[in-house]
């Protein structure tokens, strides 16, 4: 599998992620939270994903933004991990709790926390 993001993994249907705020489930990996949903989409791929980061904690844009490319590079490199695991389609949204920025590593470790969390709970159901 390569390690890619493409257009078509990305969450932007605004209908989508209503659906998913509305009827969605959460696990929380502090300081990452990832809200997801159990759906058919019009993509290819297994999991649509999107980030997002509190304008109320990070003023600046610069901030927000690398957060996100924080967060969008952690899942990117092991998304694998879901794709193997998993076989119906889903949308993802990860949303950034903490007022301040923490490290690659320490980011990293939570993804694949939230991403072992998320298996569990999908083969569960």
């Amino acid at each position: 599998m390569r390690f890619t993001f493409k257009r078509e993994e990305k969450l932007k249907s605004r209908k989508l992620i209503e659906r998913l705020f509305e009827k969605g489930n959460s696990i929380t990996e502090y300081p990452i939270r990832m809200i997801f949903l159990k759906i058919e989409h019009k993509s290819n791929y297994k999991i649509q994903a999107s980030f997002s980061v509190s304008k109320r904690k990070f003023k600046k844009a610069v901030d927000r933004n690398r957060i996100k490319r924080l967060m969008r590079e952690c899942y990117r490199t092991n998304k694998h991990t879901i794709y193997q695991n998993i076989k119906e389609k889903h949308i993802i949204m990860f949303t950034y709790l903490d007022e301040k920025e923490y490290k690659y590593v320490e980011v990293e470790e939570k993804m694949i926390n939230l991403i072992r969390k998320f298996i569990q709970k999908t083969k569960k159901e």
